[in-house]
């Protein structure tokens, strides 16, 4: 009966998680197709689309990590019934999102002459360049498509961005196939056709969504905008307090799994191209984590803004249930389909051969990767944040690369060693954020009681 008051939230979470779901794994999809179709033009591009879209994900993670901290007080509004509020938080948010997302695009022009200090193979970097000065530009609309959607998500009308993310993918691949290929009256222009197709598709999101975001009811009341109305700086300080640390959580895991590709490309074009499968499968399975670390920020806010404490203490376990027995099943999936997958990707004997290696090890943190996403989002849901930040610092930064780069540089494992460090970063930082939570839940339930 006590796993029944858990399993019986399961419904409610996966219907709030699956579109999330959805689109982002449509959007690590279309990466498998970017990846198969320039795989096809041989190792070295698929090394630099890992090693230009390596900086690219830096970049993106600070501007999500701003994002994010939509959905926590847009979904504590919607627990309270205050519409007003949300319509405040919502306006301030776009402007934000739309100054990082210029912030972020000159940024990256600015950072691409680093590639050129990272001992990665000449050749790479050549074909690297071309394709990042296209894709720096797409930041622009991405970030204002997610302040939408972190919006619409802190609403639980999750669906919406779904829609404008699957069909935009859809757009990315045909134009993909089109322009890296040289089909019918296209010029053939390889990874930077890849480039085209994502900057196109990205406009196409953001367009899409605001038609479907000013045609919906639930969205009509915050999308008036008065002249009257003024931008304050109580309310930027409040999304920037909360954004600032989910950023840098963001960038420290993005940057870790950025750091393998610059390490695994120190050792060679094959443990590059390799390490870029193992990485793009994980990513596939990250993605129900994803979603289900969004459910939780978006219920556990809810139960914040009503107070009701024990609830969600209650849904947020219910949720850490069900990511486990996921992640569980997608560990086993991995070993047994090991010998399978890597040569989707690749037509090459040894870079399967050292993917193999990989997802093995890949197959074991699936667990920890997804508990400490999903344990992550309910105390952004509880917009306590700033131990968070410190606790995927010291797990990531402090014990986890450290460890990636002894073991890849200084012992025989080589881009294996990469992964063994991973593994340990990401258990730590689970547990870690595991205690954290299970003591602010109950100090909360506590100081309710006495109340």
């Amino acid at each position: 009966m006590v796993l029944r008051n858990y399993s019986k939230e399961f419904k409610t979470n996966l219907k709030l998680a699956a579109p999330i779901m959805m689109g982002q794994l449509g959007q690590v999809l279309v990466g498998l197709v970017d990846n198969l179709m320039v795989g096809d033009l041989g190792a070295a591009p698929l090394a630099a689309i890992s090693l230009g879209n390596g900086l690219v994900f830096i970049a993106l993670a600070i501007g999500l990590g701003f994002s994010f901290a939509l959905t926590p007080l847009i979904a504590e509004m919607d627990g309270k019934q205050d519409v007003e509020g949300g319509r405040r938080y919502f306006h301030h948010g776009i402007v934000l999102c739309t100054v990082s997302g210029v912030v972020l695009c000159t940024f990256l022009f600015i950072a691409k002459p680093v590639l050129y200090h990272l001992n990665q193979p000449a050749e790479v970097v050549e074909l690297a360049l071309p394709y990042l000065n296209i894709v720096a530009l797409s930041m622009i609309p991405l970030m204002i498509f997610q302040a939408f959607k972190q919006f619409a998500d802190g609403l639980s009308q999750t669906r919406y961005a779904m829609y404008a993310t699957l069909i935009a993918n859809a757009v990315n691949v045909v134009f993909n196939y089109l322009l890296i290929y040289g089909i019918w009256i296209f010029p053939k222009l390889a990874l930077e056709g890849a480039a085209i197709g994502t900057l196109i598709s990205r406009f196409f999101m953001l367009i899409f969504f605001f038609l479907i975001f000013k045609k919906k009811e639930k969205f009509i009341p915050y999308l008036q905008w008065s002249s009257k109305e003024r931008f304050e700086k109580s309310i930027f300080k409040r999304i920037l307090i909360l954004g600032f640390p989910t950023a840098l959580q963001v960038l420290f895991e993005v940057a870790i799994f950025t750091a393998s590709i610059f390490l695994a490309g120190s050792l060679g074009t094959h443990p590059q191209a390799a390490n870029q499968i193992a990485l793009n499968l994980a990513s596939m399975t990250f993605m129900i984590a994803f979603g289900l670390g969004v459910a939780a920020t978006i219920r556990v806010g809810n139960q914040k803004g009503m107070g009701a404490y024990s609830d969600l203490r209650r849904i947020a376990f219910s949720i850490f249930m069900l990511v486990l027995l996921i992640e569980v099943c997608f560990a086993f999936g991995f070993v047994i389909l090991k010998d399978v997958l890597p040569g989707w990707y690749i037509d090459n004997a040894e870079v399967v051969s050292i993917a193999i290696d990989l997802l093995l090890i890949a197959a074991w943190f699936q667990v920890s990767d997804g508990m400490q996403t999903v344990i992550l989002g309910a105390l952004r849901g509880f917009q306590d944040v700033k131990i968070p930040t410190i606790i995927c610092f010291v797990a990531y930064w402090v014990i986890g690369f450290p460890l990636c780069y002894y073991l890849s540089q200084h012992t025989v494992l080589g881009v294996r060693g990469i992964w063994i460090g991973l593994l340990l970063g990401l258990t730590i930082s689970a547990v870690l954020l595991y205690v954290r939570f299970n003591y602010l839940s109950k100090k909360m339930i506590r100081n309710t009681a006495l109340e």
